[in-house]
């Protein structure tokens, strides 16, 4: 794990940085921007600001948990060579959210997040994620973003949220222009859309006034349906934001942070073989990486879920990742690559 001190203004000295693009950022994805995966962009696709998983400040705060979960929050000293990242932290317990954001900064993160979006009826039932944004879980809400304030003074303090629960709603918004965030990032959806519709990209202007008005220094950025970064750059040009975060963009093209670099065929397969190798590393069957109960970390199946993300976009490449997917052990899958490399 490499430590450093930390400074206030990670995100708005990265802004800087893009000479008035704006940033992009990778969105934290539970089990995607694991260590594994961020070693690939470190590599090759570097965001401005890269996130983890979210992970349960709960489960931080229990001995047993914690020993499980900082393994969610393992980075490499390349990581943050590349890009500063940031930790994503839940919960619905302000002293346990403040232990946790206190953990945060002592691992050297360059900033801590707050999850007020996740939609998943498992976290609302903690009052957790989207469920904070009901009008009587606001107090609570405003109390576990003070106490990370309190548990990690030297950090940016991020939330990323929807825009409400079952229908828009600008007070919530407007109640964490209040808050006195350093940014705010919206998934410009209610927790009732889920995914399934537009994000509402229309209402970011309006969110920006907001802005502008209640609490100027916060950073702002938006979410949802953004799969490039000529894109990305569009909306922030168009609403007079300052950044954007890019989730489901990165399963259409791993490179989209290198200028929207399309790999070729070859170089899906050669992205695809060191993921393995990474994920193996991380969370396969060594000594360090067995649970208690003799288990990997994690299953070999969410790394296979990523050949959605290396092949495509080349014709045939429906049947080769229907074909990889009845493989089960990593030793075959990597065989498997090299073949096809072979016969490219």
């Amino acid at each position: 794990m490499f430590v450093t001190k930390n400074k206030k203004g990670i995100w708005r000295s990265k802004l800087t940085q893009t000479n008035g693009k704006g940033l992009c950022v990778i969105a934290p994805m539970a089990d995607v921007t694991d260590n594994a995966f961020r070693e690939i962009l470190a590599k090759y696709s570097t965001p401005d600001l890269s996130y983890t998983e979210f992970v349960s400040a709960d489960g931080l705060a229990h001995p047993t948990g914690k020993k499980r979960l900082l393994r969610d929050l393992e980075y490499t000293k390349k990581q943050r060579k590349s890009s500063p990242v940031i930790a994503q932290i839940f919960s619905g317990k302000p002293d346990n959210i403040r232990q946790g954001a206190a953990l945060v900064q002592k691992l050297g993160f360059d900033g801590v997040d707050i999850n007020t979006g996740c939609p998943s009826r498992t976290i609302n039932k903690q009052v957790c994620g989207a469920e904070l944004i009901k009008i009587e879980n606001r107090e609570l809400a405003g109390e576990l973003i003070q106490a990370v304030k309190e548990g990690a003074p030297k950090l940016d303090v991020a939330l990323k949220t929807r825009l409400g629960w079952n229908e828009i709603d600008m007070s919530w918004i407007t109640f964490l222009l209040e808050q006195n965030l350093d940014v705010l990032t919206i998934h410009l959806r209610t927790r009732k859309e889920m995914s399934k519709v537009s994000a509402h990209w229309e209402l970011m202007s309006e969110i920006r006034e907001m802005r502008d008005k209640i609490s100027p220094h916060t950073l702002l950025l938006g979410n949802g349906d953004i799969d490039t970064k000529e894109e990305a750059y569009q909306k922030i040009s168009e609403h007079g934001i300052d950044g954007v975060m890019i989730g489901r963009g990165i399963f259409k093209n791993p490179l989209l942070f290198d200028a929207d670099r399309v790999p070729s065929v070859k170089e899906r397969y050669v992205l695809l073989k060191e993921h393995i190798k990474l994920f193996e590393a991380n969370f396969g069957p060594t000594k360090r990486n067995m649970s208690e109960f003799g288990k990997r970390i994690k299953s070999f199946y969410l790394m296979k879920k990523f050949l959605k993300v290396y092949i495509n976009g080349f014709p045939g490449a429906k049947e080769v990742r229907n074909e990889l997917m009845q493989i089960n052990e990593p030793e075959d899958l990597l065989e498997e690559i090299d073949h096809k490399l072979i016969n490219l």
